[in-house]
């Protein structure tokens, strides 16, 4: 967080990263991280972590998913029903090896073309293929690992 200027204002960077992070990270309300930084005596307005959010978030957000260490080389992936706003859907998530979900697409289908857009989008998110995959033995799974098929540059991704 070298890049950002914090120049001309009342409080330290220290306590504005720590407001910014506390409010994006755990999502409470901006009276919520008003009364937190009340608890750590640092009297300040939740107008205030407001336009920080605005005029920092953004800098910091991209600063830490820069520092966040890169996906392990042994993926679950793992997919369940889940209605939304009384719609039947599938959620998908890649899950690495430490249990953190690093990837999460909800799609209306449950086939090998569902499971190839989600290949797809992993890969070109994280440029690696991993070392290891685990899934449950469904077999649109099976079909994606065939040594015929085409996981380069994906014509279903967007």
């Amino acid at each position: 967080m070298n890049g950002i200027s914090y120049r001309n204002l009342h409080f330290p960077s220290s306590i504005i990263q720590r407001a910014i992070w506390m409010y994006v990270r755990f999502n409470l309300s901006l009276q919520d991280v008003e009364e937190l930084m009340a608890e750590r005596s640092v009297e300040l307005s939740y107008e205030t972590v407001r336009r920080w959010v605005k005029r920092f978030g953004r800098p910091i957000a991209r600063a830490l998913r820069r520092g966040r260490p890169r996906a392990h080389s042994q993926w679950y992936l793992h997919e369940m029903s889940v209605s939304i706003c009384g719609r039947w859907m599938y959620l998908w998530r890649a899950i690495d090896q430490n249990g953190e979900a690093f990837y999460i697409l909800v799609q209306a289908r449950r086939d090998k073309r569902a499971t190839l857009r989600l290949m797809c989008r992993l890969l070109t998110k994280y440029g690696f293929a991993p070392r290891t995959v685990v899934t449950d033995k469904w077999p649109a799974y099976a079909a994606l690992f065939e040594p015929n098929q085409e996981l380069g540059p994906c014509p279903l991704a967007p």
